[in-house]
């Protein structure tokens, strides 16, 4: 018996062994079919963010039902630039990126393409539609006073839509506007 617990054989045997429970502890153990998307408050962002920018800010006011926020990041220099991520209520993914870089660089860097592959009139202003096949990414573009506004992503055309149509433009440095969301709040588990 202390032949078999000793040297390769019983090393190899005590590896067998380790890796037989994890084996069953991985079938049996209890796993979380919850999805768990991380969500971001972007309140105090969209403020220092009104402050700073020389162009009016645009929010989405309200943000879509069941859409999650889950990154937010400002870029100062060279030109303040705003980059709002949302997992959609189809669980795809959209941005909001908005830039007070002048001429088309922006929008081709975040739309991933140069080319415009139509138009679509959301709220009385007339958007491109540009589309990068390889990437399967769609991106609707609107050049308006000193700030080029995309809203680009995985998700389809009907959602990047309502991103789009949900835009608000916020007055420079005025009050603090609290991301809203137009579903109700889940109610907390006692």
């Amino acid at each position: 018996m202390r032949r078999f617990t000793e040297g390769f054989y019983g090393y190899a045997f005590a590896v067998l062994f380790c890796l037989a429970l994890v084996g069953v502890f991985l079938l049996i153990a209890p796993q979380s079919r919850e999805e768990h998307i991380p969500r971001v408050d972007y309140s105090i962002t969209l403020a220092n963010l009104r402050r700073v920018a020389p162009y009016e800010v645009r929010v989405p006011e309200p943000v879509p039902a069941n859409w999650v926020p889950n990154s937010s990041t400002v870029e100062e220099k060279p030109y303040v630039t705003w980059r709002l991520g949302f997992a959609t209520a189809k669980r795809s993914h959209a941005l909001l990126a908005q830039s007070g870089q002048p001429g088309q660089e922006f929008a081709n860097r975040i739309a991933n393409s140069d080319k415009v592959t139509g138009t679509r009139q959301i709220n009385g202003q007339t958007w491109q539609e540009r589309f990068r096949p390889d990437k399967k990414q769609r991106s609707l573009v609107s050049f308006q006073p000193g700030v080029t506004i995309v809203v680009t992503g995985l998700a389809d055309w009907d959602e990047l839509t309502q991103l789009a149509g949900s835009l608000k433009a916020q007055p420079r440095g005025s009050s603090t506007i609290e991301p809203t969301q137009t579903s109700t709040p889940s109610p907390i588990p006692s």
